[in-house]
C-alpha cells in the first residue's frame, strides 16, 4: 500500500509538472551610447487601414552610426495602444527603447 502511494504521489508530481505553462522570455539588446540620434525625419503618413496601426520611423544605431528605419503598418491588437521607439538621454549617454504595444 505504501509503494502504491509513493508510485501516485510521483506520477501526479510528474503530472503536475508537465502541466505547468512554460514561461514565456522575451531578449533583447540595450543600446545604450553617447552619440545623440540625428533629428526624427518627417514621414508622410499613408491613410489608416483597417486592423493596423501606423509605427513610425525611428533612428536604428546599428554598430558605429545611426541608420533611419521607416515607418510601417503592424497588426493591430485590440486594447493596447503602440509606443514607438525612441530615444531618452540619460546623463550624457542616449538609450533606445524599442517600440512596444502597452495597455
Amino acid at each position: 500500500m505504501k509503494a502504491f502511494r509513493r508510485a501516485l504521489l510521483l506520477g501526479l508530481c510528474v503530472a503536475a509538472g508537465a502541466a505547468t505553462v512554460p514561461t514565456i522570455a522575451s531578449a533583447g539588446v540595450v543600446v545604450d551610447i553617447n552619440v545623440a540620434p540625428p533629428p526624427v525625419r518627417v514621414e508622410t503618413v499613408p491613410p489608416p487601414r483597417v486592423g493596423f496601426v501606423w509605427a513610425p520611423g525611428y533612428w536604428e544605431w546599428r554598430g558605429h552610426e545611426h541608420v533611419w528605419v521607416a515607418g510601417r503598418w503592424i497588426g493591430e491588437r485590440r486594447g493596447y495602444h503602440w509606443v514607438p521607439d525612441h530615444w531618452d538621454q540619460r546623463g550624457e549617454r542616449w538609450h533606445h527603447e524599442r517600440g512596444h504595444w502597452e495597455r
